[in-house]
């Protein structure tokens, strides 16, 4: 499954660094949870209740902020600048469910996601997805 629908028309990186951190953010978000409803979805066959029930547990400031931890150290300079961009740009609203610094680190995670969505690098975006699945893992054990 392609999660970029204009694959023939990719950024480079400059000009997706470009973009403000929430407006990658913005896509990202999307790709991210398309990734998390697509792993749901073949990881097991249940009901539509469920499968939403934990997508919102996994798609989610808390959860993310563990995303943020986890892969920090195994991304490129590059990656860590787009991270850190999104971090410290996240906005001033804060859902009442969330921390702030949580919120903040979701908000990386998304403009991570939106960044290679745009250059085009799925390949990268599904690396990045297996270390999120790696978390998922550990919480099942």
């Amino acid at each position: 499954m392609t999660l970029c629908i204009d694959m023939d028309n990719n950024l480079t990186e400059r000009e997706a660094a470009g973009y403000s951190p929430l407006s990658l953010a913005f896509l990202g978000d999307s790709v991210y949870d398309t990734l998390m409803r697509e792993y749901l979805l073949k990881k097991a066959n249940m009901q539509a209740g469920k499968l939403h029930a934990e997508k919102v547990r996994l798609v989610c400031a808390e959860f993310q902020a563990k995303v943020y931890d986890h892969i920090l150290d195994r991304l490129s300079e590059r990656e860590v600048a787009v991270l850190k961009r999104g971090r410290n740009a996240a906005g001033t609203h804060v859902p009442k469910h969330a921390e702030p610094a949580q919120y903040r680190k979701a908000t990386a995670v998304e403009s991570l996601f939106g960044y290679l969505c745009l250059l085009g690098d799925e390949v990268r975006m599904r690396e990045i997805f297996d270390m999120v699945k790696e978390i998922i893992l550990e919480q099942e054990i």
